[in-house]
Parts: structure tokens; C-alpha cells; sequence
């Protein structure tokens, strides 16, 4: 299982978390702000080892680079408006196109730069995970059809913005609520609920009206840097990426 080292340290996460609910523990005192960010890291790290082993040549770095920055300028000027962002569906449509590590490294930078101007913290890995993820998650769909599929990519951002806003949601609570119980876990899953709401319905309305364009311009840029034999497969669906 490629994704097991994943797999293992978010498993660990959710115990030690469910753990840290009970009172009068050892780990009750812990500053969960800082030990899951540093849980968030540590799983990213495997996705970051994947992709130095896989090789990479330099139109692929500017690639990347280039994509990061647009997803990451992209989320400033919505940052008046919470939960509404096109940074989603720009790191969703990069991981479309060019696949899971490709996908994960956008979304990851993509938080990164952004928080340079927006703030950076604590909560900065959870992000970079979050839209590392979405990426990731848009490639695993892009398997399954041949060129791009706007209604199963439309759904797909409608839950990707949930799921963004409820891994979010873990790091508000073990970070700016007290004390960590059943009953403020709830609160605060729900008092987050429009702002999901929004989150997904957005990235709903950005697949719709921008979905093919940034598909075909992504795609012809692959073209460029990339082997016939290989584009031949990506077309017809028989390439694993």
C-alpha cells in the first residue's frame, strides 16, 4: 500500500485525539495545536519523499511552481469573503490533469505562499495537507474517465470543500477550544457548517464556469512536457498515473 506511512500517522492522530478527550490522562494536557501540526508534517513528508524519489526535470518544477502561485495569489483576494476560494479548484484541476504527486505538491505550496500574506501558524500544515489532498483526490477520479467529466469533477469540489472545512475543523478545536470534549467537538462541526457550505458550493460554481477551459489549456501544457507514447495513453485512459 503506497499511501500506508499516510495512512498510519493520521490513524495515530484520531487515537491520540479520542485519548486526549478523556479526562485525567497523561495526554489531556498536551498542546494539541503544536503535537498535530507536527503529526500533519510528518504525514506530508511521505508525500515529499515520493515525488524526490520519482524524478522530476525542470519544465516540471516551473510547472508546479507557476501553479502553486496562481492558487496561492488566487486565494487573496477572496480571503474578505471566508470559505470562498477558487484555490480548491485550481489545485483539483492541477491534480486532474498532471496527477496525485503533482496535485498534492500544488495544494501544498499553494498554502504555504498564500499564508506569507494571509498569516502563517500552526494551523499552515493542516492546510498544505488539506489542499495536498484535494489534489490527490481529483487524480484518483481522473482514472476513471477519459478526458474531463465536468459533473463527477463538480461533485467531487462540493465534497472536497466539506471534507476541507472538517479536517479544519479538528485543528480549530484541539487549538482554540476548551476543554476538549464530545459535546464542544459537535459545536464546533456545527458552527462551521455555512462556512463548509459555502466552501463547496463555490468550488461547485468554479468546476462549472471554468472546469473545461483549465483543463484544456493544463492539458496542452502537458502535451509539452511530455513523451508522445505516454500523451497517447493519458488520452485513451490506459495510462496509470
Amino acid at each position: 500500500m503506497k499511501n500506508k506511512p499516510i495512512v498510519v500517522v493520521i490513524s495515530v492522530i484520531v487515537l491520540l485525539l479520542i485519548v486526549s478527550i478523556v479526562p485525567e490522562n497523561p495526554l489531556y494536557n498536551i498542546n494539541w495545536a503544536v503535537f498535530s501540526a507536527l503529526f500533519i508534517s510528518l504525514a506530508m513528508l511521505a508525500f515529499f519523499w515520493r515525488f524526490e524519489r520519482k524524478g522530476i526535470n525542470s519544465k516540471e518544477v516551473t510547472l508546479i511552481a507557476t501553479l502553486a502561485s496562481l492558487a496561492a495569489i488566487s486565494r487573496v483576494p477572496f480571503a474578505v469573503i471566508m470559505s470562498l476560494q477558487p484555490t480548491t479548484f485550481m489545485v483539483m484541476i492541477t491534480g486532474y490533469v498532471f496527477g496525485p504527486q503533482t496535485g498534492f505538491l500544488v495544494g501544498a505550496v499553494a498554502a504555504l505562499v498564500s499564508n506569507f500574506f494571509i498569516g502563517q501558524g500552526p494551523w499552515t500544515p493542516w492546510q498544505m495537507f488539506c489542499w495536498g489532498m484535494c489534489g490527490v483526490a481529483a487524480a484518483l477520479l481522473a482514472k476513471k474517465y477519459k478526458g474531463f467529466k465536468l459533473t463527477p469533477f463538480a461533485i467531487l469540489g462540493g465534497v472536497c470543500g466539506y471534507l476541507f472545512g472538517w479536517i479544519m475543523n479538528i485543528w480549530h478545536w484541539v487549538g482554540f477550544v476548551y476543554p476538549l470534549t464530545w459535546k464542544t467537538f459537535l459545536a464546533t462541526y456545527a458552527a462551521s457548517f455555512p462556512f463548509d457550505t459555502l466552501h463547496a458550493l463555490g468550488n461547485v460554481v468554479f468546476s462549472i464556469v471554468f472546469g473545461k477551459s483549465f483543463y484544456q489549456v493544463l492539458l496542452r501544457f502537458r502535451k509539452k512536457i511530455t513523451p508522445t507514447v505516454l500523451i497517447t495513453k493519458i488520452v485513451t485512459g490506459t495510462h496509470k498515473q
